[in-house]
């Protein structure tokens, strides 16, 4: 409830004609459409069931909706209180009064009511307090991480249109728990679940700057693939296959150090130019020189990605007493 008042006398004859509005209901069910007078000062206004007290030169003071209302040009529907009734949520009606007497007022934080404070001053027309909430909630969406959106890879033609489209690396990950075939060991769920959030925690951070891709559709469990240029230049794979007490388990590992260290590499192929030879020959991604030699070498390129597969081994139980045997490969 916000109320304005310019002097005792005019406050107490006002008191006269009808209570206060604290603790007030409006009157009887009954209304009436009349003009208001111009000698009227003071305005009771129910909007929504939240009660008001103001004046007329607050409420004509700005070329708005209020002014046509309360300018003695149009009917208003007021109770037998006396109380003029506006069918509208009063939630933000005090910050309407209260910028229309001072010319500005303080915005809420939240988004929400942000845009719910500009919808009634775009009702009432009150264009001031319209550009300040515009203006607000640009500055609000401007301050927002930005939108990072990952394409999710659904076939292999569709994966080299998006390789061939683009200029920036390429950090692809492939998690496909439909091609596992054993149970995973006990840690491999929450490794699995790593690996996905620190693909999301990459993509937020260098965002604009590589394109992530996601693959649900790939032939490995868990696996990391950096592209360059339009090649592949690094690949880490997670995944590997446990023998142990003549039972297969699937385990997936959670390499962070070397996927960020490889997200890094891959940083020196950003760049607008074309295919770098030399640069590319020095990081294993493509073939150097001209002729025939250079048609070998493409015909060996992919024995040239550097693949790291994370502590793969196998564990056989063969022996009598169960002492076990690693083999690392």
């Amino acid at each position: 409830m916000s109320a304005e008042a310019s002097g005792p006398e005019a406050a107490a004859a006002e008191c006269l004609e009808s209570p206060k509005p604290s603790g007030v209901e409006p009157g009887s069910p009954s209304y009436s459409l009349k003009p208001l007078t111009p000698n009227s000062k003071y305005v009771k206004l129910n909007v929504g069931g939240s009660l008001h007290y103001t004046t007329l030169r607050t409420l004509t003071g700005q070329d708005t909706m209020l002014k046509a209302m309360f300018s003695g040009r149009v009917e208003v529907l007021t109770d037998a209180g006396g109380w003029v009734l506006i069918d509208r949520s009063g939630r933000h009606f005090g910050t309407i009064l209260n910028y229309l007497r001072d010319g500005s007022v303080p915005l809420p934080e939240s988004t929400r009511e942000l845009g719910e404070l500009l919808g009634e001053a775009r009702y009432y027309l009150v264009q001031g307090l319209i550009e300040d909430c515009q203006l607000a909630l640009q500055q609000k969406r401007e301050n927002l991480s930005p939108l990072c959106l990952i394409p999710t890879v659904t076939s292999p033609r569709e994966e080299q249109q998006l390789l061939a489209s683009t200029s920036k690396p390429v950090v692809k990950l492939l998690h496909n728990r439909s091609n596992n075939k054993y149970s995973y060991t006990s840690t491999s769920d929450d490794n699995l679940l790593k690996n996905i959030e620190l693909f999301d925690k990459l993509a937020l951070r260098f965002h604009g700057r590589l394109l992530f891709l996601k693959d649900v559709l790939g032939d490995e469990i868990c696996c990391w693939s950096f592209y360059g240029q339009g090649r592949k230049i690094a690949e880490v794979c997670c995944t590997s296959i446990v023998y142990a007490t003549e039972k297969k388990q699937t385990k997936v590992e959670f390499p962070e150090a070397r996927i960020f260290e490889e997200t890094l590499n891959i940083l020196i192929y950003e760049t607008p130019r074309g295919p770098d030879l030399a640069l590319l020959e020095a990081t294993g991604g493509a073939a150097g020189g001209g002729g025939a030699g250079r048609g070998d070498d493409e015909e060996n390129r992919e024995h040239r990605v550097r693949r790291i597969h994370v502590r793969r081994h196998i564990t056989h139980d063969e022996r009598p007493h169960g002492q076990q045997i690693v083999f690392k490969d």
